[in-house]
């Protein structure tokens, strides 16, 4: 299946039923009154994030999603039928924006949730709301609301922990089949990867992590040069950057050069993305004679100007990789333990009603 991160399309709730003016006419009844009923509720559409679905390509084929109106009220009493919803699944990590203001509209970001894009129109009120003790006989119904109307932007952000940057050729796929059970294609070419990767890490039966791997970036990404800069986006969620480095080049580029360019292009696309957690990964040691290892890594790491924590491994041997996986998992753990805390206090907080003073604010000045 054909990888789809993006779609735009366009959604139209139904429109509710108009009310009905209608009186009772049955023989021997007399001075009926009135029994027009209610007209029924628009259909809305509804979108809900699936699990089970892993791109945006059915949004990118139909793109225009229309409920259904209410049907009118009819007499004796007899409300209208309300519109069926339309359902739109869509895979967890769908971000949906308005299309001209980029309002954000939801963020579907676990499995289940629900959010309702386009409000179908309340249906209209017949006339036997309007009798009162003057007005036996009313003649008054409403028309429906009119159903809500919207032009949606579709980006889908996969869902992962651990996100994988760097060059082409990288290693990178590499890597994820190394440690994970993703199977990208590896081969011998730049931009082998040409959509996102995702892979289940194991540490043990219970200890586990989701680790993303992208095309490659190149210099000039954030230009529009290379694959890698239309997927930057998919890394925005992670909590780990892992910039993996080829140490040993076929074309002798030197790779120090090709490390800054990336981090470059990172800073240029979303600062917030280009100041996450990034620790350096050294790879195909292996293609690097034993004894030269330590003066390449010690010359590199100077060059680079890097403070951060470095790996050297080698994703095609393993060599270090199960002590990267270890040290990642126990990163993610003190993250997520603090991400926990954080979140029970914030609904401590909002519990307790705390609201946060101003000092300097006149309301609060005590009297002298």
């Amino acid at each position: 299946m054909k990888f789809i991160d993006e779609a735009t399309i366009q959604i139209r709730a139904g429109d509710g039923g108009r009310g009905m003016a209608s009186f009772r006419r049955e023989k021997y009844v007399p001075e009926g009154g009135p029994d027009g009923g209610d007209g029924g509720r628009g259909g809305s559409i509804i979108a809900i994030a699936d699990r089970n679905i892993n791109t945006l390509i059915d949004f990118r084929f139909a793109r225009i999603h229309k409920a259904k109106n209410g049907e009118p009220g009819r007499g004796a009493d007899q409300y209208g039928r309300g519109a069926e919803d339309i359902v739109l699944r869509m895979p967890v990590g769908t971000m949906i924006t308005e299309l001209e203001s980029g309002a954000v509209v939801a963020d579907l970001a676990r499995d289940g949730q629900e959010i309702v894009l386009a409000k179908g129109g309340q249906g209209g009120l017949g006339n036997i709301h309007f009798k009162s003790s003057t007005n036996r006989a009313p003649r008054q119904y409403t028309m429906g609301e009119e159903g809500e109307e919207k032009e949606l932007k579709l980006e889908l952000k996969v869902l992962a922990d651990v996100g994988l940057l760097g060059m082409p050729n990288a290693g990178k796929s590499t890597f994820i089949s190394a440690v994970s059970n993703a199977r990208p294609k590896i081969a011998d070419y730049p931009f082998t990867t040409l959509h996102p990767n995702l892979g289940v890490v194991r540490v043990s039966h219970e200890k586990s992590f989701v680790i993303a791997d992208i095309p490659g970036l190149i210099e000039g990404a954030a230009e529009g040069a290379g694959l890698g800069i239309q997927f930057l986006r998919h890394l925005q969620r992670t909590r780990l950057l892992l910039h993996i480095v080829d140490l040993a080049p076929f074309d002798n580029i030197d790779p120090v050069k090709e490390a800054k360019a990336i981090v470059k292009e990172l800073k240029k696309y979303d600062e917030s993305l280009f100041e996450k957690p990034r620790w350096l990964v050294l790879n195909k040691l292996d293609m690097v004679p034993e004894e030269e290892r330590k003066k390449r890594v010690k010359d590199f790491i100077k060059r680079f100007g890097w403070k951060g924590p470095v790996f050297e491994i080698s994703a095609l041997t393993r060599e270090g990789c199960d002590d990267l996986v270890v040290e990642i998992y126990n990163y993610l753990a003190v993250q997520r333990q603090q991400e926990h805390r954080a979140e029970e206090t914030q609904m401590v907080e909002e519990a307790r009603g705390i609201v946060s003073i101003d000092p300097d604010d006149p309301r609060f000045k005590v009297l002298e």
